[in-house]
């Protein structure tokens, strides 16, 4: 399962992550921090990402264009860095099971209990 990290996200998840989803890169590590989003979803597409982002237009992209790439989009408002690393731990198992599935093109997460 590869992530593709938006820059609204901090890169430091990449390492924090490792064990859980070890494929994953952020767009500043590539290159991309300053790339507009159809040059994300087109490097996400080619190299086989799923981006994962707390940006809607994301989220608007995929209704329009389907996937690949999927997108998961992480509602949580401001949140620290280590409130959305618990997001993503706690996801794990649904974020694998979408990457997996050939029918849906997005998932939303958020803090548990919401």
């Amino acid at each position: 399962m590869k992530l593709l990290f938006d820059q609204n996200l901090p890169y430091c998840l990449v390492k924090s992550l490792a064990g859980l989803y070890p494929d994953s890169t952020h767009v500043r590590l590539i290159g991309l921090e300053s790339a507009d989003d159809e040059t994300i979803w087109n490097y996400a597409r080619t190299h086989g990402y799923t981006i994962v982002s707390k940006d809607s237009d994301f989220h608007q992209r995929s209704f329009l264009q389907g996937f690949p790439p999927k997108v998961i989009w992480i509602r949580c408002g401001n949140s620290s860095t280590s409130q959305i690393e618990k997001i993503l731990r706690d996801n794990r198992g649904p974020i694998q099971n979408f990457c997996d599935d050939g029918v849906h093109a997005f998932l939303i997460i958020g803090p548990s209990g919401t």
